[in-house]
């Protein structure tokens, strides 16, 4: 299979790391793990029109897959299971395993011979902050497995995802006392938001993906039992060999751990958390989200994620392989919500366009955007978009993506172009409590903070589906196209004051807040009637 001649891998295509200078080539003896990810059994049949299919089926008429049946129904085909494997022992490389669910078969081997496999020019670059195995270009494979190959991940290891935290006061001009708004405990939030009662999130599972820092068992003791609180029961999965490590600085992504672990958890109090760590490249966010989705240990109901980039940081072949995941977890039942980033229209990139954060505009997750939430006893007074930019802060990500279309249940979003003119998606969906002025009081390596951000919305949803998915006795499951009706959008508090920079917020769904906070007790009540 060697000697035949190979063609560019779709979507495959790496740019060059900003700030990165390449200092010489890659260690060609260094042993790395690859990971390889192949298209559905039932790549004959387009599997999203049926997911935005079910995605409108109401709850109680849905019937979701269970990961067993996935795996015998959608997962990798046996045959191209075996294409790989002859490939690989053509080209001096290892089956690591293999996972027909996941469609992932892991390879190993040296350098030199995955870049000989691939065609790929590995080298080492450095970067004002550290260094890395990377690549540019497009990668090669055998004509006959262009079309089964649905990426390849793991032979650029570079930075792909920051948390989307922020640390009250840090990194801005603090507001003066007299002007700052009140800190709230997620279980004040949970209230002011009309969060369903009688429930716990008992007998859910709420998985979080984490691609750095860690969490102190004393921390969960600390913050659960000052809320009067039992601590749940929290799991560390490990992917690609990340753990649960914790640094001891609380400005580190311990405190992106923290934060999603005691907001879900102080939400949905009866419910399992399981916390996937995985290195930050495009491989260990993938590999830890196919592990969360297939997890039949764990079983997740609903997925929390406040990682993310800009969308121009991403490979295609990462952002369909991470959507086409999604979709996989539509058909089990399985609702991801996503951080939608903290600085605002640009997401950070300073080349003057607006950007959106991946993998917030996936279709096929919950973009979850920020708002200032001010409250007097138990209702709330104001909530606008969060945006304190002009005093060194951070503001809610949102706008438009430029790479995936307009999902057919948004066109009554009236959702402008993208800076480059492409009809897309509209990011976030939906809001919550983000400003670091009114946000979140939490433990984290062994101390007090106030943390904000778009990161403490997705476990904030996330512990609201598990509360509703309880009530209900079934899953949710894949919300956006129900969220999107006009019974469900009267649930939620529209924010129409404030802008993040690039869009301003209005009456119905914006590029800053998306459809708005929730009303929890209406959303579930709609949801049922739906």
């Amino acid at each position: 299979m060697s000697q035949i001649e190979k063609v560019n891998l779709p979507n495959s295509r790496r740019d060059a790391y900003p700030g990165a200078r390449r200092v010489g080539p890659a260690d060609p003896s260094e042993i790395i793990d690859v990971t390889v990810y192949v298209a559905r059994r039932s790549k004959a049949m387009r599997l999203f029109p049926h997911i935005e299919d079910l995605g409108k089926t109401p709850i109680a008429e849905r019937r979701y897959l269970t990961r067993e049946e996935f795996a015998a129904m959608h997962g990798a085909a046996r045959e191209d299971i075996a294409r790989i494997r002859e490939f690989a022992a053509a080209s001096g490389l290892s089956v690591k395993s293999e996972d027909a669910g996941r469609r992932a078969i892991v390879l190993t081997g040296t350098v030199s011979a995955f870049a000989q496999a691939f065609e790929a020019d590995l080298g080492r670059y450095e970067f004002p902050t550290g260094a890395f195995r990377g690549r540019t270009g497009e990668l090669q494979v055998p004509a006959e497995l262009a079309s089964i190959v649905e990426g390849v991940f793991g032979l650029d290891n570079r930075p792909q995802a920051k948390t989307h935290f922020r640390i009250r006061g840090e990194g801005a001009q603090a507001a003066a006392p007299e002007a700052a708004a009140a800190a709230f405990t997620p279980v004040q939030v949970a209230s002011l938001y009309d969060f369903p009662s009688g429930v716990n999130g008992s007998g859910e599972c709420i998985g979080i993906l984490e691609l750095g820092g860690g969490y102190n068992a004393s921390d969960l003791t600390s913050f659960f039992g000052g809320l009067g609180l039992a601590t749940p029961s929290v799991v560390a999965v490990s992917v690609d060999g990340g753990a649960n490590t914790p640094v001891g600085d609380p400005n580190s992504a311990d405190a992106e751990v923290a934060l999603d672990i005691e907001v879900a958890g102080a939400i949905a109090q009866g419910a399992k958390i399981a916390v996937y760590f995985a290195p930050n490249t495009d491989q260990g966010f993938l590999d830890a989200l196919t592990t969360a989705i297939h997890d039949t240990t764990n079983k997740p109901s609903v997925i929390s994620i406040s990682w993310g980039g800009p969308e121009s940081s991403w490979t295609s072949q990462a952002m369909t392989a991470m959507d086409s995941a999604c979709q996989d977890a539509a058909m089990l039942g399985v609702s991801i919500c996503v951080a939608s980033g903290d600085n605002g229209a640009t997401d950070g990139v300073s080349d003057g366009q607006d950007h959106v954060d991946f993998p917030a505009s996936s279709p096929s997750v919950v973009g979850c955007g920020g708002t200032l939430l001010e409250a007097s006893g138990n209702k709330i007074t104001e909530e606008d978009v969060w945006n304190d930019s002009s005093s060194g802060g951070g503001a809610t990500g949102g706008g438009v993506s430029e790479f995936f279309a307009l999902p057919s249940w948004q066109p009554s979003a009236k959702v402008p172009a993208a800076p480059n003119g492409f009809v897309g998606r509209g990011v976030p969906d939906v809001a919550g409590d983000a400003d670091p002025d009114s946000g979140y009081e939490i433990v984290v390596d062994g101390q007090q903070e106030v943390v904000g951000g778009t990161s403490a919305v997705a476990p904030l949803w996330a512990g609201l589906i598990a509360l509703m998915n309880q009530k209900l006795g079934k899953p949710v499951g894949y919300l956006n196209p129900l969220l999107y009706g006009a019974s469900v959008e009267a649930t939620f508090h529209d924010i129409t004051s404030g802008n993040n920079n690039g869009y301003s917020a209005g009456a119905g769904w914006d590029p800053c807040t998306g459809l708005g906070s929730p009303d929890g007790a209406k959303l579930l009540s709609a949801l049922s009637s739906t």
